[in-house]
């Protein structure tokens, strides 16, 4: 594993002077960003996708004031002519009119038409919003996987590590400064699970949050929408107005949500393409600290190197030293062919090294060695040719399987470096999710468009409807007189 890799990876993103680091910050999304800002003067807004800046939530929102002024216009416009109608009925006489037959019928065929599209509307709205759902749901839980993940593996190699503090052969095990240095990396490893994991189930818990009262919002006003439909604004239906702006009102919203969707996925495909520690990306799923990443896999290599080391100076001092009887607390009757040396996969430099002829890796160590363990007395010396006793192997392949499980996540440390996890997180996301929820957002955003402008225009044709059926008695009075004069 190449400590410097990390760096050379990243020297286009970051710049290093002679005074200091001074990391460069990638924009994400910064075109597609680029709208105006009220909150800046309605100057454009620069700073690309950030779910945390409150002038990019605001430069989001205001790309759906179109619809928030025809919401409006609507409202008072709908208010304007129900006012003008009602001081007419009130304040002036009106001449009955003729009752037009074929004005009935039109409007009544119009206005099945635009019940029929509220439904075809509302079908395609329930739809979407629940496919919508669903996929969001499933990316959400798919992040969080995958930072469950990332946070199990890191608190593994903190437990691997407060292993190797207890381990050890005989008296031999790893110097108190390794030990310090494995307390001091530890705490960097638990700040930065906690970190990754807090941080993940905070923002999983405001989309779930915001989704789910999207959901419930889309389900009631549509099937209101609906209902008041197929009531055809009856008398006791009151208010219907205020149903099509908050119709109107949820589009603005969802246009929002769609617009913050749709530079979510971009953010994503551009940070890929140039991933960075140092961007709001991590308001989804956080890069661990370089500093702690790197001193994690320094730590973890030098703890192997260490672990190796106290083995191989049992094995060269001990097992394999022929002691005369009685010669002291080293000496338990060792005798036969030597034990083999645990290859050790680090160099003093920590560069990778092969294993050399006659040592035994961390996969065939346990086997190989099992062949020296010799039987013993009830005062621990060996009574059979061997030159470990049960207990001195027991704690050989307990520090085998400390060494075994820190190499093994050395490839997992790496890609922590480079912020690997989190770009195959995203990578699946673009790729896999994306798709889906820009198709059926659509699928909600036209349903909600069909299903306020097919009530809104059932609405005034349910007026011209009932004006002609009201005008109908009159009509046919006059017609009645007109008849008995005739034939008198």
């Amino acid at each position: 594993f190449d400590v410097v890799r990390w760096e050379e990876r990243r020297l286009v993103l970051e710049g290093n002077d002679e005074g200091g680091v001074q990391n460069s910050t990638l924009v994400l999304a910064e075109e597609r960003t680029r709208r105006r800002d009220p909150l800046d003067d309605f100057r454009h807004y620069k700073g690309g996708w950030n779910i945390s800046d409150r002038h990019y939530l605001f430069s989001v929102g205001f790309t759906a004031v179109p619809f928030f002024v025809i919401a409006t216009i609507w409202f008072l416009g709908f208010g304007l002519c129900f006012c003008i109608i009602c001081v007419r009925h009130c304040c002036c006489h009106r001449l009955k009119q003729s009752y037009g037959n074929s004005k009935s019928k039109c409007a009544l065929s119009l206005l099945g038409l635009f019940i029929i599209a509220a439904i075809v509307g509302s079908i395609v709205l329930f739809t979407g919003q629940e496919k919508f759902h669903g996929s969001t749901c499933s990316m959400l839980k798919y992040v969080v996987k995958q930072a469950d993940a990332t946070v199990e593996q890191l608190r593994s190699v903190s437990d691997y590590l407060a292993a190797a503090k207890r381990v050890g052969v005989d008296q031999i095990s790893l110097p108190p400064t390794v030990q310090s240095d494995i307390d001091k990396v530890e705490t960097m490893i638990n700040s930065a699970a906690t970190k990754i994991e807090r941080k993940t189930d905070q923002n999983s818990d405001k989309i779930q949050h915001v989704l789910n009262s999207v959901r419930f919002a889309v389900i009631i006003i549509a099937a209101m929408m609906l209902l008041l439909a197929l009531l055809g604004f009856c008398k006791k239906v009151k208010n219907e107005s205020i149903y099509i702006l908050l119709t109107t009102r949820l589009r603005l919203l969802f246009f929002k949500i769609f617009s913050a969707m749709g530079d979510t996925c971009v953010a994503m495909e551009e940070w890929i393409q140039n991933p960075t520690a140092h961007t709001s990306m991590d308001e989804i799923l956080p890069c661990v600290d370089q500093a702690t990443a790197q001193e994690t896999l320094l730590q973890s290599k030098d703890v192997t190197f260490q672990l190796v080391l106290v083995v191989n100076r049992f094995i060269g001092n001990i097992s394999n030293h022929n002691f005369p009887a009685g010669s002291g607390p080293f000496y338990y009757n060792q005798s036969g062919p030597l034990v083999p040396l645990l290859c050790n996969p680090f160099n003093h430099d920590k560069t990778d090294r092969r294993c050399a002829d006659g040592e035994v890796n961390f996969d065939s160590a346990s086997q190989e060695w099992m062949k020296y363990v010799c039987e013993v007395s009830a005062n621990n010396l060996c009574t059979s040719v061997g030159r470990l006793t049960p207990v001195y192997y027991a704690q050989m392949t307990a520090i085998v399987n400390v060494s075994y499980g820190l190499y093994h996540y050395g490839p997992f440390l790496v890609d922590l470096q480079d912020c690997s996890f989190v770009r195959e997180t995203f990578r699946q996301v673009e790729e896999h999710h994306c798709p889906a929820l820009r198709l059926y957002s659509k699928w909600i955003y036209v349903g909600l468009a069909l299903v306020s402008a097919s009530v809104m225009l059932s609405l005034v044709f349910w007026a011209i409807y009932a004006r002609e059926r009201r005008k109908r008695p009159a009509t046919k009075d006059l017609i009645d007189l007109r008849q008995a004069m005739r034939v008198k």
